[in-house]
């Protein structure tokens, strides 16, 4: 089987790039990372690739003179490399609109909500100053707009009385790492296509129940 060459993106600790490689280590998995970029020298996450023999570059964003100079160098490395699938993880730059076009359809992100809620920064304080009884997190394609395109999976996770933004995001981390590594599955797959703004499927399971919180014990 022929397995689709996943190129992740990192600035910091890398725990979904971590995740990958993991999921990657099945046979029947149909992606493997082949490149990890990251525009910090001392992003964690260069560890799990390096411990993995995974090749990796350090194209740092201080060193060029415009976004689309930076951007031109990622993408020239991930071009080198063969990568069909670009992974954003924990990736702390806005890409160029132009950079962002070429892989159009070909580029994931993860973010710690559930989009359309809560794009950007401070996702969990924001969720529980707002009160919301459910948060989560979204993978989904990328667009040029920050934190927005089609939605390949989400999950919900509730909020608890007692949660602060650290609890609250390291539950929705582990959540992180499932969708992730199922959503490039269903995608590398072929399982999944982008259809106008929605990603549409075949033999996908939807749950049938909704949640409701709180309930009276």
């Amino acid at each position: 089987m022929a397995r689709m060459k996943l190129g992740v993106l990192i600035s910091g600790r890398g725990s979904n790039l971590q995740a990958l490689i993991e999921a990657a280590k099945k046979e029947d998995y149909p992606a493997e990372v082949v490149l990890v970029i990251s525009n910090r020298h001392n992003a964690k996450g260069l560890d799990h690739a390096r411990s993995a023999g995974i090749e990796t570059l350090v194209i740092d964003h201080n060193d060029f003179e415009s976004r689309q100079a930076f951007d031109d160098a990622v993408h020239a490395g991930l071009v080198d490399a063969g990568v069909e699938l670009v992974c954003l993880a924990g990736f702390m730059r806005l890409l160029d609109p132009e950079f962002v076009a070429r892989w159009h359809n070909r580029m994931l992100n993860i973010h710690p909500s559930l989009l359309p809620a809560y794009r950007g920064l401070r996702t969990h304080e924001r969720a529980i100053e707002d009160g919301v009884r459910f948060t989560g997190c979204t993978v989904h394609f990328v667009r040029p707009e920050m934190d927005a395109g089609p939605i390949v999976m989400q999950a919900v996770v509730p909020v608890r009385p007692t949660d602060t933004a650290v609890s609250l995001g390291r539950r929705v981390l582990d959540y992180e790492h499932r969708v992730y590594v199922e959503s490039v599955r269903l995608v590398a797959s072929g399982h999944v296509r982008v259809s106008g703004s929605r990603v549409t499927g075949k033999d996908l399971v939807i749950p049938e129940n909704g949640l409701i919180s709180p309930l009276q014990s």
